[in-house]
């Protein structure tokens, strides 16, 4: 199975763009369409492990979701030049130093 880095993620998306989607959205009709799909990931959830049922035609399409997700995140990274690779690695420096104790420590967790 071929792995594939954030790098070739954002790489790969805007060799799209440029061959099949004309331009990229603006950053404002990109954060709506961000918006549209995390409802739509949160109705398949709702469904599928929440109380809700699927309508008819409906169905739990939950990797499309979260792919669709992750599309349109690397659109807003290119577009504002957000190296994905770098913010990643600083999130989690981020999070370790200031959650490490934290997790391991809630008895709520327990």
């Amino acid at each position: 199975m071929e792995q594939i880095t954030l790098a070739d993620v954002q790489r790969q998306t805007d060799e799209w763009i440029k061959a099949y989607g004309v331009r990229y959205f603006n950053e404002l009709t990109n954060m709506a369409i961000l918006t549209e799909e995390v409802g739509e990931l949160a109705r398949v959830i709702a469904r599928k492990y929440g109380e809700q049922s699927f309508k008819e035609g409906e169905s739990a399409n939950l990797q499309e979701e979260i792919a669709d997700i992750l599309w349109v995140l690397t659109c807003i990274a290119n577009q504002t030049g957000v190296n994905l690779t770098e913010a990643w690695k600083e999130t989690i420096e981020k999070k370790t130093l200031r959650d490490k104790n934290r997790h391991i420590n809630n008895p709520k967790l327990k």
